[in-house]
């Protein structure tokens, strides 16, 4: 008999609330500045609250066994799981996996809660984020039913080849947890009270899957890479969680990233939906080819060159980034957020404090509350993609962009630059730096103090033009 039971939930993350606010985007005279983008949807639209579901049937499989039948393979497997210690992938995961999930049956999947996020999304921006994140990237917490249980051994790496959930746990230095999975399978990593320290190569690397989910259960977890990293034969892998397909960063506990070069690196699409991740590297944090996703979790990147880069040098009209939500901090010595086509922001809690803020060929900001600290440009609109006009847009959302002394912008556009909504607030020499046309069509524009009513070149040419977009060119 099937018994579902669904309530509303007010989450946290320490002092952090999970219940995100939607963004509706401005006026639609923004989008005769500049194109837009129609975003590649993943299979399902998400929910519009936030849930805990408490339910007999796990969301991927159910549980049909009687409580004798579990109560006696509970106790065949808690043998098994002693001595068994799998290092190999396919065959040995798959014989211990049919003793030790059912273990995991007896004790959890009779009452598996479910922790689900929310992305609230827009369709009406230069991305259409409807499809973006599917229901299993927001769900928090893995089903463990049939999981396969890993406690990690100096110098023995691991190898998972088959789609499936597996937990990892232990302490343990010089190893790496390999994916070489199918192109369809997909496979959830759960880490659990995990620390690996490696002296030149990933802690985990993906090989091949269709997507993996990198899941922290509430617990703290700790990867790291002391020294240079080693290729693997023509694949430069440089970051501590490598993969060469979809990565998804999600779950209730905190994974601490310590990296001499990138911390996560996804050579397709990059998603964060939950979890809490603390970074140091020196590198880039979050690097992704395809896209970066963010709409809920912890985001804080104490050093680092680039914060979030999304770069494809072989298609142009991909290498965005999207935030709907989320805590993310960045302290940079380059680009906090790098989009070489799109960065679009709908929500969020986003500090910064970098040479430059946000870089991208269209930066187009409908919400969430943006502080910028920035010794060059506060928010850079750049030629990066000859897919995309070059625009800076504001349709929404509370800005504050303080500079630095010296020969810095607060808003460089190489383009346009539209303002349409919300409230921008600068402390600057120089406000407003652009090549093509301004507009100032809504919201509030307050530059040192004073609010602004028209927007004019503080920068003409790259001389010094001084206060003349702060003040309506008085």
């Amino acid at each position: 008999m099937k018994y579902q039971k669904v309530r509303n939930i007010h989450m946290k993350y320490g002092k952090r609330s999970w219940s995100l606010v939607g963004i509706g985007l401005a006026a639609a005279m923004s989008l005769t500045a500049c194109s837009s983008l129609t975003g590649s949807g993943e299979a399902s639209t998400v929910s519009s609250s936030t849930q805990v579901i408490e339910s007999s049937i796990n969301y991927e499989q159910s549980s049909n066994m009687t409580s004798q039948e579990s109560n006696k393979t509970s106790q065949d497997s808690s043998q098994t799981s002693q001595e068994t210690q799998t290092q190999e992938s396919s065959q040995s995961a798959q014989e211990s996996s049919s003793a030790q999930s059912e273990s995991s049956q007896s004790n959890s999947s009779s009452n598996t809660e479910e922790i689900v996020t929310v992305a609230n999304t827009t369709s009406d921006g230069a991305i259409d984020a409807t499809d973006l994140f599917s229901n299993r990237d927001l769900t928090q917490t893995a089903d463990l039913s049939e999981a396969v249980y890993y406690t990690v051994s100096d110098g023995q790496d691991i190898t998972i080849t088959a789609a499936g959930v597996y937990v990892l746990t232990g302490s343990a230095s010089e190893v790496t947890v390999i994916v070489e999975a199918g192109d369809e399978d997909k496979v959830q990593l759960v880490l659990d009270s995990l620390s690996i320290t490696n002296s030149d190569s990933p802690c985990i690397y993906v090989k091949s899957a269709d997507k993996v989910f990198v899941t922290s259960t509430d617990s703290e977890n700790d990867l790291s890479v002391t020294g240079t990293f080693t290729a693997d034969g023509d694949t430069n892998t440089d970051a501590v969680i490598f993969s060469k397909d979809d990565l998804v960063l999600n779950g209730l506990g905190t994974v601490t990233i310590k990296s001499t070069d990138n911390a996560i690196t996804s050579k397709d699409d990059l998603k964060v939906t939950g979890g809490t991740w603390v970074i140091d590297c020196e590198s880039d944090a979050l690097e992704a080819n395809d896209s970066i996703r963010i709409c809920d979790g912890i985001i804080t990147i104490n050093s680092c060159n680039d914060g979030l880069h999304s770069e494809n040098d072989d298609d142009y009209t991909l290498g965005y980034i999207y935030i709907c939500g989320g805590t993310i901090t960045i302290d940079a010595d380059d680009d906090a957020i790098h989009g070489t086509t799109i960065v679009q922001i709908d929500g969020g809690t986003i500090d910064i404090s970098a040479a430059e803020g946000i870089e991208g060929t269209w930066v187009q900001i409908n919400g969430g509350e943006i502080s910028i600290y920035s010794w060059d440009d506060g928010i850079n609109a750049a030629n990066k993609s000859s897919a995309y006009s070059v625009c800076a847009e504001f349709n929404g959302g509370d800005i504050t962009i303080s500079m630095a002394q010296g020969d810095t912008d607060a808003i460089d556009s190489n383009g346009n630059l539209v303002v349409n909504g919300g409230t921008i607030t600068i402390s600057a020499q120089f406000a407003f730096d652009f090549d093509g046309y301004a507009e100032l069509n809504g919201g509030t524009v307050i530059v040192n103090g004073q609010q602004v009513y028209n927007i004019t070149n503080s920068m003409m040419g790259g001389g010094m033009g001084g206060f003349g977009g702060g003040f309506g060119g008085h």
